[in-house]
Formats: C-alpha cells, structure tokens, sequence
C-alpha cells in the first residue's frame, strides 16, 4: 500500500514538472546584450543610473564614456529622472490620509554616431500608500521601500529594452 502511494507520488511529480517545462517557464536569468560596451550618460546623480551601472559591471559589459578611449557601441542617454509625492485623500479635518508616489524616467539610447536605437521613452511605476500621522516614521520607511521598489522594475523593463536592441555589424 504505501509502495503504491510512493509510486503514484513520484508520478505526479513527474508529471507537474512535464508540464511546467511544456508551458515554457523558466527562472528569469541574466540578460543577453548584443552589444559589447555602453555608456551611461545620466541626469546629476540618477539613482537609476547607479543601478544600471552595478548591472552592467556584474554582467561584465563594460562601462565606457563617449569621449573615452575604447568608444561604446551603445549610449544610453538618462534625458529625465523624477520622483513625485501627490496627496490623492485627506479626511474631514484636512489631514492626509493617502499618497500616491510616482517614479518617471526618461531616456533614449544612441550609438555614438547619433543613430537612434530607442526613441525617447517614458517608464514610469506608480504606488498607493495610506498615511497616519501617529505612525509617521514607519509611512517614511515604506515610501523609501515602495521608491526603491519601483525603480528596480524600472531598471527592470530597461535592461528588458536594451537586451531587444539588435546591431548590424558596420560594413
């Protein structure tokens, strides 16, 4: 009897993993970049733009300048960067009771040269947050968890843009 359960478990192990391999799922993994180096031309201090920069030295793409030595076949241009902090709801005595945070980001991707590779795109993440005066230092640590959040799927959907980007070889 319990040879039979083990048997019978066993296949349906097998059998949920044939079909998780048959619906196409896989562990994301690092992103294939068909460009060998990229510069990073950032807005004054872009925090998306020091996540990029960690990402690209982990994946072994190195960073250049335009004006470097070794020139960059990508150049990604940071045009825009902005976070924002709106009141959406306040109760009967004036006192905010939700925020609504917004993270924008603005870039472009060239190659040295000038041609576009990306036209000027906006990403932008948006999260709800309630607010309680009582509890003020705790809604500070979550609107720094919840901005963080969201910039790492911007830097997400980016690295997602530049792995779609195909060279053609120079003539």
């Amino acid at each position: 009897m319990q040879r039979r359960f083990v048997l019978s478990r066993s296949l349906a192990v097998a059998m949920l993993s044939l079909a998780l391999a048959g619906c196409g799922f896989h562990l994301r993994s690092n992103q294939e970049f068909t460009f060998k180096t990229i510069a990073i031309n950032p807005t004054a201090g872009s925090p998306v733009a020091q996540d990029l920069a960690r990402y690209f030295g982990a994946a072994r793409v190195p960073l250049t300048t335009p004006s470097g030595g070794v020139p960059p076949e990508v150049v990604l241009h940071i045009v825009e960067e902005v976070r924002e902090r709106n009141i959406v709801a306040v109760n009967a005595s004036g006192q905010v009771r939700e925020l609504q945070l917004l993270v924008r980001l603005k870039f472009k991707v060239q190659t040295p040269q000038g041609l576009e590779l990306i036209n000027t795109t906006e990403i932008s993440q948006q999260r709800d947050i309630s607010f309680n005066e009582s509890s003020a230092l705790a809604k500070e640590a979550e609107e720094l968890l919840l901005y963080r959040d969201m910039q790492n799927d911007i830097v997400q959907q980016m690295l997602r843009r530049l792995a779609a980007i195909k060279l053609t070889p120079a003539p």
